[in-house]
């Protein structure tokens, strides 16, 4: 009876420390939730580096994280609009916590210099909502929501973490405003994926995109893409590594500025934005 109540006392201990399993979708959510959860929370990662989330298939291991998963936060980047129903049918009992829920979508930036015929591939919302300190506030919320939730003993530690984070966010914002002073009002940059459009929204800047829908431009608008960054004056042309920078590099060589290759995907968000916004201002 004595061993019995002993491995009922040990299972109890056991459940009460566990940790929270969860999978995200990209890795700047691996850094928030991991900054919100800390040692209580076990990650798993869904769009591994070098890969794109619009196009992203997951692999069979990676199904596994699934299956014992007790949250997945949804980020709404393309791939899950066709996998989320599968991940759930793999884990029922898997919350499914939608964390660009509270923020308002902005619609991806089509080429200015399309032809009409293009213009309806890009209506859709622009997904990179974690390029904006803005945003980022909300995603902390829903994230420390739902880790509450799951995790209750836990509260004042989650609570304690999300505090710290938030002024984490905030310094980040001050750091980019201080930088970018200078700069004149709707100054414009040039990248070669639409990625930055909500970090643009937040301090009153102008991205303006070689490629959009999953097309490079033609000849035609290449020519008229280095007429604008010309008379622009854009300091840099910004790459992702998960994207090619043939054409970014073309019209980087014949503007004579540097083309700056910059990830929205990388896990170190704040100086991440902060590079990003250095090169904008040129400094």
């Amino acid at each position: 009876m004595k061993k019995l109540l002993l491995t009922l006392f040990i299972g109890l201990i056991s459940f009460a420390y566990a940790n929270v399993n969860v999978v995200v979708s990209i890795l700047p959510q691996k850094t928030f939730v991991e900054a919100i959860g800390g040692d209580k929370v076990n990650v798993s990662l869904m769009v591994k580096p070098g890969n794109s989330p619009h196009s992203y298939e997951p692999k069979p291991s990676q199904m596994k994280d699934i299956a014992k998963a007790d949250i997945y936060f949804a980020m709404g980047v393309e791939f899950e609009h066709a996998w989320l129903v599968k991940f759930q049918n793999q884990n029922k009992k898997m919350d499914i916590i939608h964390l660009d829920e509270g923020i308002s979508k902005i619609k991806i930036e089509a080429h200015s210099h399309n032809d009409h015929n293009d213009r309806h591939e890009h209506e859709n919302l622009d997904p990179h909502i974690w390029t904006s300190p803005s945003n980022v506030k909300i995603i902390a919320k829903n994230i420390y929501k739902a880790l509450v939730s799951k995790d209750q003993e836990k509260a004042s530690y989650y609570k304690a973490n999300y505090e710290k984070f938030l002024k984490h966010i905030k310094n980040t914002d001050k750091q980019i405003k201080t930088i970018l002073i200078n700069l004149d009002t709707n100054s414009k940059f040039m990248v070669f994926h639409p990625a930055w459009g909500y970090f643009a929204k937040d301090y009153g800047l102008t991205q303006l995109a070689i490629e959009a829908g999953g097309k490079n431009p033609k000849p035609k608008q290449v020519m008229h893409l280095i007429y604008e960054a010309k008379k622009e004056g854009v300091k840099a042309v910004f790459t992702a590594p998960e994207f090619s920078e043939k054409v970014a590099k073309q019209i980087a060589k014949e503007v004579g500025v540097p083309v700056v290759k910059i990830s929205p995907l990388n896990p170190k968000w704040s100086q991440n934005l902060i590079k990003l916004a250095k090169a904008i201002a040129n400094k």
